[in-house]
């Protein structure tokens, strides 16, 4: 099991990369947006927060709302959202695994596959289930995925078109159960992979940046 510290240290770098890659690209969001934070140090879109850019917090579970609002509450261009993204309105049981918390009922998350974590329900907890669709204003041009299994329905429920779209999809024995539908929303609506990490694949539109454009 991967300890908190290495955790750490993954998603830092992943964070920083991404904010390097895309104002390497010459990309200045305007809007950005995170579902599934955890706590507010660990946001992989914690450098746009601090660049002052429109930022869209979404996390369901309430103890890590309560540090996110604790750091970020006061902050003019950060907008909370204590809720899962589901496939539909509802309430939603959560399992609360430090920073693979899942949501009940999905064939693979990184906790089961990786982890082998039995579900108890001393670990469980309720939430308010929304879709992507009550969230998104149509203006995000950056979104960040990683909601342990679910980011198929933040797909499912996107009104914006962003420039760029980082999807937790792997990780170690891990794949995501959503994979297909997730590819084929991004063939459908013109999207080609940018890059990968040991847990991510990052998209961009196909037509922006066509195929001979050579990312650094």
């Amino acid at each position: 099991m991967m300890s908190e510290t290495r955790r750490a240290a993954r998603r830092r770098r992943s964070r920083e990369r991404l904010y390097r890659k895309v104002k390497r690209l010459g990309l200045a969001p305007k809007h950005v947006a995170e579902v599934g934070v955890w706590y507010p140090e660990r946001s992989s879109v914690l450098n746009f927060i601090t660049d002052g850019v429109l930022t869209d917090l979404v996390e369901p579970d309430p103890l890590c709302v309560a540090r996110i609002r604790e750091r970020f509450g006061a902050t003019p261009n950060v907008r909370i959202f204590e809720c899962a993204v589901y496939s539909e309105n509802t309430t939603v049981t959560l399992y609360r695994t430090n920073e693979s918390t899942f949501v009940k009922g999905l064939s693979a998350a990184p906790a089961l596959v990786n982890d082998a974590y039995v579900p108890s329900g001393d670990d469980s907890f309720q939430a308010e289930g929304r879709v992507f669709g009550e969230i998104d204003d149509g203006t995000i041009d950056l979104l960040s995925i990683d909601t342990e299994g679910c980011e198929w329905y933040v797909l499912q429920g996107l009104l914006s078109r962003p420039l760029v779209i980082s999807v937790e999809t792997h990780r170690k024995r891990y794949r995501n159960p959503y994979l297909p539908q997730i590819m084929g929303w991004m063939r459908e609506h013109e999207y080609r992979v940018w890059y990968r990490t040991k847990s991510d694949t990052v998209f961009v539109p196909r037509k922006m940046f066509g195929p001979f454009v050579r990312f650094r």
